[in-house]
């Protein structure tokens, strides 16, 4: 690849991560190497399973406890710090066609990490690095670092009908 782009999926609709792994699947197709950090979820999920089908090709880190944080401890606050240097390392190491950081813009809004230090590893990647952040309400900051952004728009969720996630759909 020569020139890599900086990707932003956000909105408040399903489907932002779903998107990233289809990403990652298409580039690792290709025969890409694309390191997927994913913080603030440990729990176990099928999407994990399909992307250790290409071991060769994509590497996965990740942060977080079993279930999504919605009140992060320090100890959360450490451990996506962690997963973020980690990132910043494979994306400075240019070992890396395209690097996934899912949810970092959840990470920046908890205060994990400073939106500068998000900023400043976007503005240092190599051209050849293609780069995904997802999260809900993105910084308008953001926005305009992004050569791309999707904006996923709930419409209508079955969730509202008390329709829990379902293995190999939301989890």
């Amino acid at each position: 690849m020569k020139r890599g782009y900086i990707q932003l999926y956000t909105g408040n609709g399903k489907g932002k991560t779903t998107a990233a792994i289809g990403l990652a699947v298409r580039a690792a197709g290709a025969g890409l190497q694309v390191y997927f950090c994913q913080f603030l979820k440990g729990r176990p999920c099928s999407e994990l399973k399909a992307l250790a089908c290409f071991p060769d090709t994509i590497t996965v880190s990740r942060s977080g406890k079993k279930t999504f944080v919605y009140e992060p401890s320090d100890s959360d606050r450490r451990s996506a710090r962690r997963c973020f240097f980690k990132a910043a390392a494979a994306i400075a190491s240019n070992a890396y066609n395209v690097v996934i950081l899912d949810e970092v813009v959840t990470v920046v809004q908890f205060g994990f990490i400073d939106m500068q230090e998000l900023l400043d590893v976007l503005h240092k990647k190599p051209d050849r690095v293609e780069i995904v952040c997802t999260g809900r309400d993105a910084p308008d900051v953001l926005l305009a670092k992004a050569d791309l952004i999707t904006e996923m728009k709930e419409i209508k969720h079955y969730y509202q009908r008390g329709v829990k996630g379902r293995t190999g759909i939301e989890k």
